[in-house]
């Protein structure tokens, strides 16, 4: 969290998701989130153009569950740049839960509970850790969290002496999170729907939730205002190693064991990517979860669409960038900032 006042204007300013009929879609700003809905529909008839069995109920169903552990990452990664922090170690942290949770089950005789509440303790652990470096080290979120990034993965690969870990697709629970389905709904996606509705609540109909605005709107005013910003930020990254945790425990039950790497490396990219297309402005403040889901949606989609296809997988790198880019420039546009190096 940067030391220096936000402009005055945005000091407890409520900027999150826009009252209305459809406000969790439209969180954020309404057009913007349109215009991905736009986005989406013409990247699906596209491809569905292109390949007759794009838009079959068992691609559609791969398309939702790749795209649940980017969105559970992005997700958080939306809160915290709400309140005016970011994270970049969340690939990291999934990688070592999900080595946790098989090693966990392993280690005692093929318990998925514990396995699972392995994952989430160790989650929980990292995720504090990044708080209080930040917090009490005063440390830049994204210097704490990049370092975070190298230390996490090089913890994942110690752990699991740099390869996969455990097998689990010979236990319920495993298999139910990782293949069941409710309703004709994957669990996975099941899970990605109850916490992005878990934290639209949050952030929309709770104190917590203007408190995280008017941190990341102005925070000398939000402390004037009395909100303890040290305890916020050290329970949203808190939270963030609890949801990456679960991320890594889905991880571990799609791919049937711990991953230390595959699986995890890039979804950093994909959360802040997802959260900024979907109306989350980098410098905090505001933000929704509706145009988060929907960001998430359209990445899924291309992603697969660029695979079904036969296209080379590292342009799937380069489109990420390249939406990350036109994400904070269209976010620069509206701000009506001025350009660095131009005159006023």
């Amino acid at each position: 969290m940067s030391a220096t006042a936000k402009t005055p204007t945005t000091a407890g300013t409520h900027r999150g998701p826009a009252p209305g009929r459809f406000a969790f879609l439209t969180a954020s700003g309404g057009g913007q989130n349109l215009s991905l809905i736009g986005a989406l529909v013409v990247v699906l008839v596209l491809f569905g153009v292109l390949n007759d069995n794009y838009l079959s109920v068992s691609n559609v169903q791969v398309i939702a569950e790749a795209a649940t552990i980017t969105g559970l990452l992005a997700i958080v990664q939306t809160v915290v740049i709400i309140c005016g922090g970011l994270d970049i170690s969340v690939g990291s942290q999934t990688g070592v839960a999900s080595v946790v949770s098989a090693m966990a089950f392993t280690a005692t005789g093929a318990n998925a509970y514990l396995g699972v509440a392995a994952a989430i303790g160790v989650g929980l652990l990292i995720g504090v850790l990044n708080g209080l470096v930040i917090v009490y080290g005063r440390v830049n979120p994204t210097i704490a969290t990049l370092a975070g990034l190298a230390a996490y993965k090089g913890l994942a690969q110690l752990l699991s002496d740099g390869r996969a870990q455990g097998y689990v697709l010979n236990d319920g629970i495993f298999v139910f999170l990782g293949r069941g389905k409710i309703a004709g709904i994957p669990v996975m996606v099941w899970i990605l729907i109850l916490t992005a509705l878990a934290v639209h609540v949050l952030l929309k109909y709770t104190d917590i939730g203007r408190n995280l605005y008017a941190i990341g709107g102005n925070d000398t005013a939000a402390r004037l205002a009395g909100i303890n910003i040290n305890k916020y930020l050290i329970a949203v990254y808190a939270l963030i190693g609890i949801v990456a945790a679960i991320a890594g425990i889905l991880l571990t039950a799609r791919t049937g064991s711990g991953q230390p790497v595959s699986g995890s490396e890039g979804l950093e990219l994909k959360a802040i990517t997802a959260a900024a297309l979907g109306g989350a402005a980098l410098k905090g403040g505001k933000g929704g979860i509706g145009g988060t889901l929907l960001a998430v949606a359209l990445l899924g989609a291309l992603e697969n669409g660029l695979t079904v296809q036969g296209i080379n997988s590292f342009w799937q790198n380069v489109a990420q960038g390249a939406l990350l880019v036109i994400a904070v420039v269209i976010q620069q546009r509206r701000s009506g900032e001025r350009a660095i190096g131009l005159p006023a």
